[in-house]
Formats: structure tokens, C-alpha cells, sequence
């Protein structure tokens, strides 16, 4: 009978230190994948100034009346 509450509670603590891991590793490459988001964003930021000088309204094709 102890055998399988000692396997349960070596799966939680298997989990536990998994989970400590992760949220370790995630908080040293937050910074990094901030950064590249911010990148990421700035040309999107550009692309869509550029598509807005150029006359083109997305919306104009859905409206026919």
C-alpha cells in the first residue's frame, strides 16, 4: 500500500522541480524575447505607415453602396 503513495508523491516532486526549472529558465530569457518582440513590433509599425501612404484603404472594398 505505501508503494503507490510513494510513487505519487515522487511524480509531484518531479513536477515541482520541473515547474522550478522552466519558471528559472523562462525569467533568464524574458529579456531577450522582450527585445524581439519590441523588434518584431517596430517593423510591424513601419510596414503598416507604409501601407497607409500609399492610398489604400481596406476598408473602401467592402463598401459598395
Amino acid at each position: 500500500m505505501i508503494t503507490p503513495i510513494v510513487v505519487v508523491l515522487i511524480g509531484l516532486g518531479g513536477l515541482v522541480v520541473i515547474g522550478a526549472v522552466v519558471g528559472v529558465l523562462d525569467a533568464a530569457q524574458a529579456r531577450a524575447w522582450r527585445q524581439v518582440a519590441a523588434e518584431r513590433r517596430r517593423n510591424w509599425e513601419v510596414r503598416q505607415a507604409g501601407t497607409s501612404r500609399s492610398g489604400y484603404d481596406s476598408w473602401g472594398d467592402e463598401d459598395s453602396d
